[in-house]
């Protein structure tokens, strides 16, 4: 099963398994990942579940849809690797990838 590293606002980083076909933000709440809150339970809708994906996985990636391009606009720390965890689907080819929890989430 592929493995993400979240690496955590105070320099912790936690290996989580992530079955092929979740999305990020299910298998941080599901490990208890500290940092995504996910209020809108994958929506993308709230901003709550806002990580940086390495810049390696980051280009392999589809670009967001509209919605989710909106909040990333306006969420804290963003950066040009910013994406909502709910959006980011788990893939064989993801296997290893590190995924950064910035410190502060959008506040809803």
């Amino acid at each position: 099963m592929p493995t993400v590293k979240f690496l955590l606002p105070d320099g912790d980083e936690t290996a989580v398994e992530v079955p092929v076909g979740w999305s990020l933000m299910e298998a941080a709440r599901r490990d208890g990942i500290e940092g995504i809150v996910a209020e809108c339970g994958g929506g993308a809708i709230c901003g709550t579940c806002h990580v940086h994906i390495d810049e390696e996985r980051f280009e392999k990636l589809d670009p967001p849809e509209m919605t989710e391009a909106a909040l990333l606009e306006i969420v804290p720390d963003a950066s040009h690797t910013s994406r909502l965890s709910c959006q980011v689907i788990m893939t064989d080819e993801m296997d290893g990838m590190s995924v950064r929890v910035p410190a502060e989430q959008l506040a809803l």
